[in-house]
């Protein structure tokens, strides 16, 4: 079967641009996992993406996740609430002072208690200020990302209240695929 998703790429080109969201209420930290790990990467993408169809990276190969996420500039930034991973954001520095925030999402029941807006903030700081952990990169010009039709219903006011504006839309026809989420029927 067939669906219709749009997809929208937004962006900041200064780091001026961001408007941080406040910080939530309780115990939430967020902290970088500096150890590039297959394992705890995947359980991520898919306790996140589970239930917003998230299925790209479920083929990869275990040597593949070593080398997406060992690559220079790739970081991963975990929220976690009293202990407990609540989502994350991956970031990736592309040509020319780009950075991507690749993935960005909490886990279904973390939503709704304003720990994206706060996620969302410090992962575009840490995509703006990436030079100064990698000096080998080229100063951040740029932060990017794309959000589609299918991902949470909160998502793209979560990123227009964080600075971003939008600078293309694509509507395309795709294959309905089932993700299967960390397992099936976690959050239906």
């Amino acid at each position: 079967m067939s669906i219709t998703v749009t997809t929208w790429s937004l962006e900041q080109t200064s780091p001026a641009d961001l408007r941080p969201a406040a910080a939530p209420a309780g115990e939430v930290q967020i902290i970088r996992a500096e150890i590039p790990s297959p394992e705890f990467s995947r359980f991520l993408y898919t306790a996140v993406g589970g239930d917003v169809r998230w299925t790209d990276r479920l083929g990869m190969t275990y040597p593949q996740w070593e080398e997406t996420l060992g690559r220079p500039g790739v970081e991963t930034w975990v929220a976690y609430e009293r202990g407990t991973p609540a989502g994350y954001a991956e970031i990736e520095a592309q040509d020319e002072g780009s950075v991507e925030i690749v993935y960005f999402g909490l886990i279904p029941a973390f939503r709704g208690r304003r720990i994206g807006g706060h996620l969302l903030s410090y992962a575009v700081a840490r995509a703006w200020d990436l030079a100064e952990r990698r000096p080998e990169l080229a100063a951040t010009k740029r932060v990017w990302l794309h959000t589609c039709s299918l991902d949470g219903p909160h998502a793209m006011d979560n990123y227009l209240r964080r600075g971003f504006r939008l600078f293309d839309t694509k509507v395309e026809d795709e294959q309905e695929k089932t993700a299967p989420g960390p397992w099936p029927g976690a959050h239906a």
